[in-house]
Protein backbone atom coordinates (compact mmCIF):
# COMPACT_ATOMS: atom_id res chain seq x y z
CA UNK A 1 0.00 0.00 0.00
CA UNK A 2 1.10 3.19 -1.02
CA UNK A 3 1.57 6.00 1.75
CA UNK A 4 0.26 9.50 0.96
CA UNK A 5 3.29 11.73 0.65
CA UNK A 6 5.18 9.13 -1.27
CA UNK A 7 7.55 9.96 -3.68
CA UNK A 8 6.59 7.87 -6.83
CA UNK A 9 8.26 9.94 -9.65
CA UNK A 10 10.73 7.85 -11.21
CA UNK A 11 13.00 11.05 -12.29
CA UNK A 12 13.06 12.58 -9.11
CA UNK A 13 16.42 11.68 -8.64
CA UNK A 14 17.84 13.67 -11.79
CA UNK A 15 15.81 17.05 -10.32
CA UNK A 16 17.77 16.40 -6.94
CA UNK A 17 21.07 15.40 -8.40
CA UNK A 18 23.29 18.74 -8.29
CA UNK A 19 26.91 17.46 -8.54
CA UNK A 20 27.80 18.87 -11.79
CA UNK A 21 26.28 22.80 -10.78
CA UNK A 22 28.25 22.76 -7.74
CA UNK A 23 31.15 21.88 -9.59
CA UNK A 24 30.31 24.67 -12.28
CA UNK A 25 29.44 27.07 -9.82
CA UNK A 26 33.20 27.15 -8.64
CA UNK A 27 34.32 27.40 -12.20
CA UNK A 28 36.07 24.27 -12.53
CA UNK A 29 34.24 22.30 -14.42
CA UNK A 30 36.16 20.18 -17.09
CA UNK A 31 33.37 18.19 -19.12
CA UNK A 32 31.70 18.57 -22.79
CA UNK A 33 33.81 21.60 -23.43
CA UNK A 34 32.73 22.49 -26.86
CA UNK A 35 36.06 21.91 -29.57
CA UNK A 36 34.74 24.95 -32.41
CA UNK A 37 38.13 23.90 -34.21
CA UNK A 38 40.18 20.68 -34.32
CA UNK A 39 44.28 20.67 -35.80
CA UNK A 40 44.83 17.62 -34.02
CA UNK A 41 47.78 18.65 -31.56
CA UNK A 42 45.93 21.84 -31.01
CA UNK A 43 42.00 22.79 -30.42
CA UNK A 44 40.04 25.43 -30.73
CA UNK A 45 38.34 26.01 -27.30
CA UNK A 46 36.69 28.90 -25.35
CA UNK A 47 37.81 31.13 -27.76
CA UNK A 48 41.37 29.91 -27.20
CA UNK A 49 43.89 27.97 -29.27
CA UNK A 50 44.46 25.06 -26.67
CA UNK A 51 47.03 22.02 -26.58
CA UNK A 52 45.35 19.20 -26.60
CA UNK A 53 46.86 16.87 -24.78
CA UNK A 54 43.67 15.07 -23.42
CA UNK A 55 42.66 13.18 -27.09
CA UNK A 56 43.33 9.02 -28.16
CA UNK A 57 44.27 10.85 -31.39
CA UNK A 58 47.27 9.22 -30.83
CA UNK A 59 49.26 8.75 -34.05
CA UNK A 60 47.41 12.06 -35.42
CA UNK A 61 45.63 10.65 -38.60
CA UNK A 62 42.50 12.15 -37.75
CA UNK A 63 43.56 15.33 -39.33
CA UNK A 64 45.59 13.39 -42.14
CA UNK A 65 45.35 14.71 -45.64
CA UNK A 66 44.79 10.88 -46.81
CA UNK A 67 42.13 10.00 -44.42
CA UNK A 68 39.95 12.80 -44.75
CA UNK A 69 39.97 12.49 -48.23
CA UNK A 70 38.89 9.14 -48.42
CA UNK A 71 36.28 9.71 -45.99
CA UNK A 72 34.97 12.18 -48.77
CA UNK A 73 35.15 9.80 -51.37
CA UNK A 74 33.11 7.17 -49.44
CA UNK A 75 30.24 9.77 -48.92
CA UNK A 76 30.10 10.71 -52.36
CA UNK A 77 29.81 7.27 -53.60
CA UNK A 78 28.08 5.35 -50.78
CA UNK A 79 25.83 8.25 -48.84
CA UNK A 80 26.12 9.42 -45.59
CA UNK A 81 24.66 6.40 -44.28
CA UNK A 82 23.52 2.90 -44.95
CA UNK A 83 20.34 3.01 -43.10
CA UNK A 84 20.59 -0.16 -42.09
CA UNK A 85 22.13 -2.90 -39.69
CA UNK A 86 25.21 -4.87 -41.08
CA UNK A 87 22.74 -8.11 -40.70
CA UNK A 88 20.07 -6.61 -43.15
CA UNK A 89 21.06 -3.95 -46.18
CA UNK A 90 23.56 -2.25 -44.35
CA UNK A 91 26.72 -3.94 -45.56
CA UNK A 92 29.27 -2.17 -48.16
CA UNK A 93 31.62 -3.57 -50.02
CA UNK A 94 33.95 -1.71 -48.03
CA UNK A 95 32.72 -3.09 -44.54
CA UNK A 96 33.91 -6.46 -46.08
CA UNK A 97 37.06 -5.07 -47.21
CA UNK A 98 38.09 -3.51 -44.12
CA UNK A 99 37.29 -6.63 -42.08
CA UNK A 100 39.97 -8.52 -44.43
CA UNK A 101 42.34 -6.01 -43.96
CA UNK A 102 41.87 -5.88 -40.20
CA UNK A 103 42.58 -9.77 -39.96
CA UNK A 104 45.25 -9.81 -41.56
CA UNK A 105 46.88 -6.57 -39.71
CA UNK A 106 46.20 -8.82 -36.53
CA UNK A 107 47.02 -11.70 -38.37
CA UNK A 108 43.96 -13.47 -37.02
CA UNK A 109 41.28 -15.51 -39.52
CA UNK A 110 38.72 -13.22 -39.54
CA UNK A 111 37.58 -10.43 -38.35
CA UNK A 112 33.99 -7.91 -37.15
CA UNK A 113 33.60 -4.70 -37.46
CA UNK A 114 30.85 -2.59 -34.90
CA UNK A 115 29.34 0.78 -35.01
CA UNK A 116 31.36 1.90 -31.69
CA UNK A 117 34.03 0.62 -29.86
CA UNK A 118 31.94 0.06 -26.94
CA UNK A 119 28.78 -1.69 -28.64
CA UNK A 120 31.84 -4.18 -29.84
CA UNK A 121 32.64 -5.13 -26.35
CA UNK A 122 28.94 -4.69 -24.89
CA UNK A 123 27.88 -6.90 -28.06
CA UNK A 124 30.62 -9.80 -28.42
CA UNK A 125 31.09 -10.52 -24.60
CA UNK A 126 27.48 -11.81 -24.36
CA UNK A 127 27.31 -13.48 -27.29
CA UNK A 128 30.19 -15.58 -25.83
CA UNK A 129 29.39 -16.31 -22.56
CA UNK A 130 26.28 -17.51 -21.08
CA UNK A 131 24.69 -20.05 -18.73
CA UNK A 132 27.27 -22.04 -16.58
CA UNK A 133 29.93 -20.18 -18.11
CA UNK A 134 32.51 -18.02 -16.39
CA UNK A 135 34.13 -14.95 -16.90
CA UNK A 136 37.14 -13.63 -15.41
CA UNK A 137 37.71 -10.06 -15.41
CA UNK A 138 40.34 -7.36 -14.64
CA UNK A 139 38.69 -5.08 -11.89
CA UNK A 140 39.90 -2.30 -13.90
CA UNK A 141 38.97 -2.92 -17.29
CA UNK A 142 36.97 -0.54 -19.18
CA UNK A 143 33.20 0.51 -19.09
CA UNK A 144 32.10 -1.39 -21.98
CA UNK A 145 33.27 -4.27 -20.58
CA UNK A 146 31.48 -4.34 -17.70
CA UNK A 147 28.17 -3.64 -19.51
CA UNK A 148 29.08 -6.86 -21.47
CA UNK A 149 29.54 -8.73 -18.76
CA UNK A 150 26.27 -7.48 -16.88
CA UNK A 151 23.78 -8.73 -19.95
CA UNK A 152 25.65 -11.68 -20.60
CA UNK A 153 22.55 -13.71 -18.71
CA UNK A 154 23.00 -16.84 -17.15
CA UNK A 155 26.98 -16.40 -17.10
CA UNK A 156 29.03 -15.90 -14.01
CA UNK A 157 31.11 -13.08 -13.84
CA UNK A 158 34.32 -13.06 -11.00
CA UNK A 159 36.83 -10.30 -11.08
CA UNK A 160 40.82 -10.33 -9.90
CA UNK A 161 43.16 -7.90 -8.63
CA UNK A 162 44.06 -5.46 -10.65
CA UNK A 163 46.78 -6.68 -13.81
CA UNK A 164 48.07 -9.50 -10.88
CA UNK A 165 48.54 -12.91 -11.64
CA UNK A 166 48.59 -14.64 -8.57
CA UNK A 167 45.20 -13.16 -7.92
CA UNK A 168 43.64 -14.59 -11.42
CA UNK A 169 45.09 -17.88 -10.16
CA UNK A 170 43.01 -17.40 -6.74
CA UNK A 171 39.76 -16.84 -8.55
CA UNK A 172 40.24 -19.28 -11.05
CA UNK A 173 40.41 -22.34 -8.40
CA UNK A 174 37.05 -21.46 -7.08
CA UNK A 175 35.65 -21.89 -10.77
CA UNK A 176 34.31 -25.54 -11.43
CA UNK A 177 36.65 -27.33 -13.55
CA UNK A 178 34.62 -28.26 -16.58
CA UNK A 179 32.89 -24.70 -16.93
CA UNK A 180 33.50 -22.58 -19.69
CA UNK A 181 36.09 -19.90 -18.83
CA UNK A 182 36.78 -16.52 -20.16
CA UNK A 183 39.53 -14.29 -19.15
CA UNK A 184 38.76 -10.68 -20.06
CA UNK A 185 41.71 -7.70 -19.74
CA UNK A 186 42.47 -4.58 -21.66
CA UNK A 187 45.64 -4.32 -23.16
CA UNK A 188 46.71 -1.04 -22.27
CA UNK A 189 44.45 0.11 -19.08
CA UNK A 190 43.18 3.26 -20.26
CA UNK A 191 43.29 5.06 -16.17
CA UNK A 192 47.12 3.59 -15.25
CA UNK A 193 48.67 3.81 -18.61
CA UNK A 194 50.32 0.22 -17.90
CA UNK A 195 50.09 -2.94 -20.12
CA UNK A 196 48.73 -6.34 -19.18
CA UNK A 197 50.90 -9.10 -17.67
CA UNK A 198 49.89 -11.40 -20.74
CA UNK A 199 52.37 -14.25 -20.41
CA UNK A 200 51.92 -14.61 -17.19
CA UNK A 201 48.06 -14.75 -17.19
CA UNK A 202 48.18 -16.81 -20.19
CA UNK A 203 50.25 -19.45 -18.05
CA UNK A 204 48.00 -20.01 -15.87
CA UNK A 205 44.67 -19.52 -17.89
CA UNK A 206 45.99 -22.13 -20.18
CA UNK A 207 46.02 -24.61 -17.11
CA UNK A 208 42.42 -24.16 -16.49
CA UNK A 209 41.34 -24.28 -19.66
CA UNK A 210 40.24 -20.66 -19.96
CA UNK A 211 40.07 -18.60 -23.51
CA UNK A 212 41.89 -15.27 -24.16
CA UNK A 213 40.07 -11.64 -24.94
CA UNK A 214 42.45 -8.97 -25.20
CA UNK A 215 40.82 -5.72 -25.68
CA UNK A 216 43.37 -2.90 -27.72
CA UNK A 217 41.20 -0.12 -27.80
CA UNK A 218 44.20 1.56 -26.51
CA UNK A 219 46.64 -0.90 -27.54
CA UNK A 220 46.98 -1.23 -31.20
CA UNK A 221 48.70 1.62 -32.76
CA UNK A 222 50.28 2.01 -29.66
CA UNK A 223 52.75 -0.41 -28.37
CA UNK A 224 54.47 -3.48 -30.15
CA UNK A 225 57.25 -2.90 -32.95
CA UNK A 226 54.68 -2.05 -35.45
CA UNK A 227 51.65 -1.57 -33.59
CA UNK A 228 49.72 -4.67 -33.39
CA UNK A 229 48.84 -3.96 -29.83
CA UNK A 230 49.41 -6.64 -27.13
CA UNK A 231 50.25 -9.89 -28.83
CA UNK A 232 53.11 -8.16 -30.96
CA UNK A 233 54.24 -6.67 -27.54
CA UNK A 234 55.36 -9.81 -26.43
CA UNK A 235 55.62 -12.16 -29.23
CA UNK A 236 52.71 -13.85 -28.09
CA UNK A 237 49.83 -12.68 -31.09
CA UNK A 238 48.87 -16.24 -31.41
CA UNK A 239 47.81 -16.97 -27.89
CA UNK A 240 44.97 -13.96 -27.98
CA UNK A 241 42.08 -15.86 -29.08
CA UNK A 242 39.94 -12.67 -29.54
CA UNK A 243 41.37 -9.04 -29.92
CA UNK A 244 39.24 -6.50 -29.77
CA UNK A 245 39.72 -2.86 -30.40
CA UNK A 246 38.39 0.86 -31.41
CA UNK A 247 38.48 3.28 -34.94
CA UNK A 248 38.23 6.43 -32.27
CA UNK A 249 42.01 6.17 -31.41
CA UNK A 250 45.11 5.45 -33.16
CA UNK A 251 42.70 4.65 -36.49
CA UNK A 252 41.49 8.34 -36.37
CA UNK A 253 38.02 7.22 -37.13
CA UNK A 254 34.84 6.17 -34.94
CA UNK A 255 33.61 1.80 -35.14
CA UNK A 256 35.37 -0.97 -33.52
CA UNK A 257 36.31 -4.62 -34.39
CA UNK A 258 36.55 -7.99 -33.33
CA UNK A 259 39.08 -10.81 -34.49
CA UNK A 260 39.75 -14.26 -33.84
CA UNK A 261 38.97 -17.84 -35.71
CA UNK A 262 36.25 -18.25 -38.89
CA UNK A 263 34.04 -19.69 -36.93
CA UNK A 264 33.73 -17.65 -33.74
CA UNK A 265 33.52 -14.47 -35.84
CA UNK A 266 30.82 -15.94 -38.10
CA UNK A 267 28.68 -17.22 -34.50
CA UNK A 268 29.40 -13.20 -33.41
CA UNK A 269 27.99 -11.90 -36.39
CA UNK A 270 24.70 -13.95 -36.66
CA UNK A 271 24.13 -13.67 -33.42
CA UNK A 272 25.05 -10.44 -31.69
CA UNK A 273 22.14 -8.80 -30.60
CA UNK A 274 23.81 -4.67 -30.78
CA UNK A 275 25.05 -5.59 -34.16
CA UNK A 276 22.30 -7.18 -35.71
CA UNK A 277 20.10 -4.44 -34.04
CA UNK A 278 22.16 -1.17 -34.71
CA UNK A 279 23.16 0.92 -37.87
CA UNK A 280 25.88 -0.25 -39.44
CA UNK A 281 29.24 2.08 -39.96
CA UNK A 282 28.77 4.86 -41.88
CA UNK A 283 30.60 4.98 -45.48
CA UNK A 284 32.87 7.66 -44.23
CA UNK A 285 33.89 6.04 -40.92
CA UNK A 286 34.91 2.95 -42.88
CA UNK A 287 37.16 4.41 -45.63
CA UNK A 288 39.07 6.42 -43.14
CA UNK A 289 39.92 3.34 -41.27
CA UNK A 290 41.07 1.74 -43.82
CA UNK A 291 43.32 4.33 -45.26
CA UNK A 292 44.67 4.42 -41.37
CA UNK A 293 45.93 0.46 -41.36
CA UNK A 294 47.62 1.31 -44.68
CA UNK A 295 48.99 4.13 -43.36
CA UNK A 296 50.27 2.22 -40.18
CA UNK A 297 51.37 -0.70 -41.93
CA UNK A 298 53.59 2.00 -44.65
CA UNK A 299 54.90 4.06 -41.40
CA UNK A 300 55.91 2.56 -38.31
CA UNK A 301 57.88 5.69 -37.73
CA UNK A 302 54.65 7.14 -36.42
CA UNK A 303 54.77 4.40 -34.04
CA UNK A 304 58.55 4.53 -33.01
CA UNK A 305 57.91 8.47 -32.32
CA UNK A 306 54.99 8.03 -30.44
CA UNK A 307 56.66 5.31 -27.88
CA UNK A 308 59.69 7.65 -27.76
CA UNK A 309 57.31 10.56 -26.94
CA UNK A 310 55.55 8.32 -24.11
CA UNK A 311 59.07 7.44 -22.62
CA UNK A 312 60.40 10.95 -22.45
CA UNK A 313 57.08 12.41 -20.97
CA UNK A 314 57.20 9.72 -18.52
CA UNK A 315 60.46 10.37 -18.15
CA UNK A 316 60.29 14.45 -17.42
CA UNK A 317 57.10 14.37 -14.70
CA UNK A 318 58.51 12.09 -12.47
CA UNK A 319 61.76 14.14 -12.54
CA UNK A 320 59.64 16.58 -11.47
CA UNK A 321 58.05 14.58 -8.70
CA UNK A 322 54.62 13.39 -10.07
CA UNK A 323 53.60 9.75 -9.57
CA UNK A 324 52.71 8.87 -13.04
CA UNK A 325 51.87 5.14 -11.52
CA UNK A 326 52.91 2.40 -13.14
CA UNK A 327 52.51 3.73 -16.64
CA UNK A 328 54.70 2.36 -19.91
CA UNK A 329 52.32 3.77 -22.39
CA UNK A 330 51.10 7.19 -23.54
CA UNK A 331 48.00 7.29 -21.25
CA UNK A 332 50.05 9.16 -18.35
CA UNK A 333 48.17 9.21 -15.37
CA UNK A 334 48.99 12.33 -13.12
CA UNK A 335 47.84 11.20 -9.46
CA UNK A 336 46.52 14.37 -7.70
CA UNK A 337 44.27 13.11 -4.82
CA UNK A 338 40.95 14.70 -3.86
CA UNK A 339 38.27 15.61 -6.32
CA UNK A 340 38.20 19.19 -6.01
CA UNK A 341 42.20 19.38 -6.03
CA UNK A 342 42.09 17.11 -9.48
CA UNK A 343 39.32 20.17 -10.52
CA UNK A 344 41.58 22.64 -9.78
CA UNK A 345 44.54 21.48 -11.26
CA UNK A 346 43.10 20.58 -14.09
CA UNK A 347 41.40 24.50 -14.54
CA UNK A 348 45.31 25.90 -13.85
CA UNK A 349 46.80 23.75 -16.50
CA UNK A 350 43.12 24.61 -19.01
CA UNK A 351 43.51 28.47 -18.34
CA UNK A 352 47.48 28.11 -19.09
CA UNK A 353 46.47 26.90 -22.44
CA UNK A 354 46.39 23.15 -21.68
CA UNK A 355 43.73 20.79 -22.41
CA UNK A 356 43.86 17.34 -20.41
CA UNK A 357 41.61 14.66 -18.56
CA UNK A 358 40.33 15.26 -15.12
CA UNK A 359 39.20 11.58 -13.59
CA UNK A 360 37.54 11.81 -10.29
CA UNK A 361 35.32 9.43 -8.23
CA UNK A 362 33.15 7.07 -9.61
CA UNK A 363 35.79 6.86 -12.30
CA UNK A 364 38.70 6.29 -9.87
CA UNK A 365 38.50 5.10 -6.55
CA UNK A 366 37.57 8.12 -3.81
CA UNK A 367 40.52 10.12 -2.74
CA UNK A 368 42.84 8.99 -5.78
CA UNK A 369 41.56 11.52 -8.40
CA UNK A 370 44.09 12.01 -11.25
CA UNK A 371 44.81 13.91 -14.37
Amino acid sequence: MISEGDDLDILQKCYNWHDADEIKALGLYPYFIPVSGNDGPHVRMDGRDIIMVGSNNYLGLSKDARVIEAAIKATEKFGTTCSGSRFLNGTLEIHEQLEIKLAEFVDKEAALTFSTGFTTNSGSIPTLAGRGDFIISDKTNHASIIDGQLVAFGAKVKRYKHNDPEDLERVLQLVPEKAGKLIISDGVFSMEGDIVKFPEIYEIGKKYGARFYIDDAHGIGVIGKTGRGTGEHYGMQDKIDLQMSTFSKSFGSLGGFIAGTKEVINYIKHVSRPLIFSASPTPAATAAVLESVEIIKNEPERIERLQWIAKKMNKEFKAMGFNTLETETPIIPIMVGEDITTFKFWRMLFEDGIFTNAFVSPAVPEGEGLI
